[in-house]
């Protein structure tokens, strides 16, 4: 059994881990507390603003562990990943041999990658700081690489690149579907052209019910670091061997069917159909049936929960993505074991306008919430749901356009109950409401409008707002005004 003396331990150096860490040595300076992590590096929060009631904004920085300890002197970084986790003796044992006991215990270990595959070195996988210097020396020298996958890096990769051909394939009809709609999309799609340029043409508003699919989410155990901040490309010269800009095509609705090594498909049929394919590394080819040469493919194709070290002689109810199940104190199925971020998933009731996501923003609420559980169930003190599970909230940039997500911002779970209201302007603005039973349930807002608050007051509150209509996004109503 643990006993008061032993210290807290939090395993995984990102942001979830380093959150609690922190919030536990500032509210505990007396008590030790380990943070475990397999990279040089911990990744740390900057620039906090909180924006609005549940919008924040913030800068992640990679710091050297001594930065953190000289913060808190109560807090020691162990530079040694998890190995083994024995939750009836409350111990954990680390990669390089150590043994830390523990009286509670936060599992923050993250998400790895999900990879096309792991034994190909013409496959590179975007996950940490590492992979992302990899990309940048491996772009140098090539003249056209192949995207795979949908989400946030990928988006925000074939965006950053120059001087190299992108041929991009999504499994969606529409790009970057977990953020936004096929509207949203169309929007976007201009910022791919070479020469990037803004052309603002007249606002158009529209109002439609929708085709429901669903938004999609995206759900080799190396020593993998933290993942990459929201501004992982800053920084990073994503430029290829080409002196023109390069181009991006998009190849819809497939996802990668095999990939060849030069020698197999010189050997294969492929090549007698495809023979004006020219002499490349790796091909691949996509279940469409279009097949492409490359200097190397990029797998961007998601992440899974990083729970391997945990289970071995455990019981962890884990969820249908794999991550471990929490409950509304962030307590895992295993007595003392709390866990935040990519590796677990909420297990209670959610609020009607929230959902989780993988993202940058509920790693860090998540990591400060599961301390503020750990030290209350220390203290014996009671705590309730914290607010920001009410709304769902992210603020983000893609394609160097500002976005805004709020609630139920792509209908999620909404089935055919809602209605939408959309107001456009190219080059400037897209701005989406969701409406269910007439009263605002989440928003989309790309560009700078400026409506982020008056919209998560509006949402919040639930008022009906059927009356009116279209009138709610025109440009020339001031709607602050209206609802302040």
């Amino acid at each position: 059994m643990a006993s008061d003396r032993d210290p807290f331990v939090i395993a995984g150096g990102g942001i979830a881990g380093v959150t609690c860490a922190e919030q536990l040595a500032s509210q505990f300076p007396s008590e030790e507390v380990y943070l475990l992590t397999a990279s040089t590096l911990v990744k740390t929060v900057t620039n906090f603003k909180q924006v609005s009631k549940t919008l924040e904004e913030f800068n992640i920085e990679e710091q050297p562990s001594s930065v953190l300890e000289g913060k808190y002197p109560n807090l020691k970084v162990v530079q040694s990943a998890v190995k083994l986790l024995q939750v009836k003796q409350h111990l954990v044992q680390t990669e390089d041999g150590r043994t830390f006991r523990y009286k509670k215990l936060c599992l923050c270990s993250g998400a790895r990658p999900k990879l096309l595959t792991w034994d190909n070195p013409h496959v590179l996988g975007i996950r940490d700081t590492d992979s992302a210097q990899e990309l940048q020396k491996r772009l140098s020298k090539a003249n056209r690489i192949v995207v795979v996958g949908n989400g946030g890096i990928a988006l925000e990769l074939v965006y950053e690149i120059e001087g190299c051909e992108v041929i991009w394939a999504i499994k969606d009809k529409a790009i970057g579907n977990t953020f936004f709609d096929a509207g949203a999309a169309q929007f976007l799609i201009p910022s791919l052209e070479p020469d990037k340029k803004d052309r603002s043409l007249p606002c158009k508003r529209a109002r439609y019910t929708t085709d429901q699919t669903g938004a999609g989410q995206s759900g080799h155990s190396g020593e993998l670091g933290s993942a990459l901040g929201p501004d992982w490309h800053e920084g990073v010269e994503l430029r290829g061997a080409e002196k023109r800009s390069g181009s991006t095509h998009i190849e819809y609705g497939c996802e990668v069917e095999k990939i060849y090594t030069q020698q197999d498909f010189l050997m294969s049929d492929l090549n007698k159909e495809n023979s004006n394919l020219g002499m490349w590394p790796v091909y691949v080819r996509l279940t469409n049936g279009t097949v492409y040469g490359c200097d190397f493919i990029v797998s961007a194709t998601g992440v899974v929960p990083n729970t391997d070290p945990f289970l071995r002689g455990n019981n962890f109810e884990l969820a249908s993505d794999h991550g471990v199940k929490v409950d509304d104190h962030m307590l895992t199925s295993e007595q003392d074991v709390y866990a935040a971020g990519d590796v677990c998933t909420a297990g209670w009731e959610p609020s009607p306008l929230w959902q989780q996501m993988r993202l940058w923003t509920q790693a860090r609420q998540m990591g400060w919430y599961a301390a503020r559980c750990m030290a209350a169930k220390v203290l014996e003190e009671s705590i309730e749901l914290d607010f920001c599970f009410e709304l769902f909230s992210h603020i983000t940039k893609f394609f160097n356009y500002k976005v805004v997500l709020l609630g139920k911002f792509n209908a999620q779970g909404l089935g055919q109950d809602h209605e939408l209201i959309v107001r456009c302007t190219k080059g400037r603005e897209y701005v989406k409401v969701v409406l269910s039973g007439g009263r605002m349930v989440g928003a989309v807002l790309i560009g700078d409008s400026d409506l982020e608050e008056t919209f998560e007051n509006l949402i919040l509150n639930q008022m009906d707002l059927s009356r009116y209509g279209e009138e709610l996004l025109n440009p020339n109503i001031d709607i602050e005004d209206y609802f302040d």
